[in-house]
């Protein structure tokens, strides 16, 4: 079921590139916020957390000046953007995964090349896992492709999430989508109506949800209930041998350090390695949408 949702503020629609088209998908209960530019060969670009589709304009502007035909997909996952936003229990990876596959099947995409940052990594992945058919493409920046290493330690932002009151409190006030710029290679690629843009979304208590839940989601043991989905989103990765790139911000204090992992996993991949940080498409969108229309290319020269 497909419906229109309500129009953003002017300050707000006048910061994305002209020509959108947004839609509400019903995704199995929640309904999933989707915005679309131009036309040709889809490609899907998911953001993780805490962030939303703003996360890609600038990316959006520089494939739409490039010439290139393609249709740019870009959803906001459930629980955050203007999407619905469901309780902290809906919050899985697996959850994550079908409600971004339903999505894929409602718009009847029979072939994509993927795009994804951060949980939107993985989230995508997963969906991908059971229609592998259809993917053309494959472009990752910062983010992770399966679980992790025997022996591995949480970030600090994800020990964090865990502490008990202390997290629940600063998520609740707005945390981290107040403090994004923090994990900047240049922090003031997220400052006035930019951070203002990432906070409008979750500018009421009641739907801070998403942000905490899904910090939760990244494992902090091999027994954690992400696992097995994670699992399932390499075998993506493991049985690829098409179009990819990895487009990485070194300066990230949050997946900086996974480049080399995810090197070893597609060591075919084009490699664009820059001094941005973890949102890295506000800091090098000409290199993504590079990276974007390349792997797009090759994808039809096959």
């Amino acid at each position: 079921m497909l419906t229109e949702p309500s129009a953003m503020p002017a300050w707000l629609e006048a910061m994305f590139p002209p020509g959108a088209r947004r839609r509400f998908v019903d995704v199995g209960g929640p309904r999933m916020h989707v915005f679309e530019w131009g036309s040709g060969l889809p490609v899907l670009l998911l953001h993780g957390n805490p962030s939303w589709a703003f996360l890609w304009r600038k990316v959006v502007a520089a494939v739409l000046s490039s010439g290139q035909r393609l249709r740019l997909i870009v959803p906001d996952l459930i629980g955050l953007g203007l999407s619905d936003k469901p309780g902290a229990d809906a919050h899985t990876l697996a959850n994550h995964g079908a409600w971004i596959g339903s999505m894929i099947d409602q718009l009847a995409l029979s072939e994509l090349v993927f795009v994804g940052q951060d949980w939107g990594g993985p989230i995508g992945l997963y969906a991908l896992a059971e229609r592998f058919e259809r993917l053309r493409g494959l472009v990752l920046l910062n983010t992770v492709a399966g679980p992790p290493r025997p022996g591995f330690k949480p970030t600090v932002f994800h020990r964090f999430a865990r502490a008990p009151i202390l997290s629940d409190v600063a998520f609740r006030l707005g945390f981290p989508q107040n403090a994004m710029a923090l994990s900047q290679g240049n922090k003031l690629s997220i400052v006035g109506r930019v951070a203002r843009a990432y906070r409008w979304p979750l500018r009421r208590l009641r739907d801070r949800v998403a942000p905490l839940a899904m910090a939760r989601m990244a494992p902090d043991s091999l027994d954690h209930p992400s696992v097995p989905a994670l699992r399932r989103a390499q075998t993506v990765v493991d049985r690829w041998r098409g179009p990819s790139a990895l487009v990485w911000g070194d300066r990230d204090p949050v997946l900086g350090r996974v480049f080399n992992h995810m090197q070893r996993l597609l060591p075919d991949a084009a490699v664009t390695r820059t001094q941005a940080g973890h949102f890295l498409q506000e800091e090098v969108p000409g290199e993504i949408a590079a990276a974007v229309c390349d792997v797009a290319a090759r994808a039809t020269a096959n």
